[in-house]
C-alpha cells in the first residue's frame, strides 16, 4: 500500500515543495516533486523535460506536467504496477507488441469528453 504522511510545517509559500527526485533518462528528465497546499495536503508533480531546438538554433525546453492528488494515489500506483509488471512479462515471454495491438487499439476511441 502506498501511503504517503507527514507533518508539513508551512512557510509563506502556498505550494511548497516538500521532496524532489530528478531521473535523467537520455534526452528526457522528469521530476518527482511532492508539494503541499496551504492545508497541508500533499500531492505530486510529474514533469517531463526534453530538451529541444528551435529552427534558429537556440536550446529550448518542452515540458508536460502532471498533477496527482492524494485521492489518486493508489489508483495511480496500482494502473503504474499494473503496465510495468504486463511490460515485464512481455519481455521476459519474448512476446511481440503487436500482438497486444488490438486491446491497445480498443482504448483509443475514448476522447476526452468521456473523462
Amino acid at each position: 500500500m502506498f501511503v504517503l504522511n507527514c507533518s508539513v510545517k508551512m512557510e509563506n509559500d502556498k505550494n511548497s515543495e516538500i521532496y524532489s527526485k530528478v531521473v535523467r533518462a537520455g534526452k528526457r528528465t522528469y521530476f518527482f516533486d511532492v508539494k503541499a497546499t496551504k492545508g497541508n495536503d500533499l500531492y505530486i508533480t510529474l514533469t517531463e523535460s526534453k530538451k529541444t531546438f528551435s529552427e534558429d538554433g537556440r536550446e529550448g525546453f518542452q515540458k508536460h506536467k502532471i498533477f496527482l492528488y492524494k485521492e489518486d494515489f493508489e489508483k495511480f500506483k496500482e494502473g503504474l504496477d499494473d503496465v510495468l509488471l504486463k511490460i515485464e512479462s512481455m519481455r521476459n515471454s519474448g512476446e511481440l507488441i503487436s500482438e497486444e495491438s488490438s486491446s491497445i487499439e480498443a482504448y483509443s476511441s475514448v476522447s476526452f469528453d468521456d473523462l
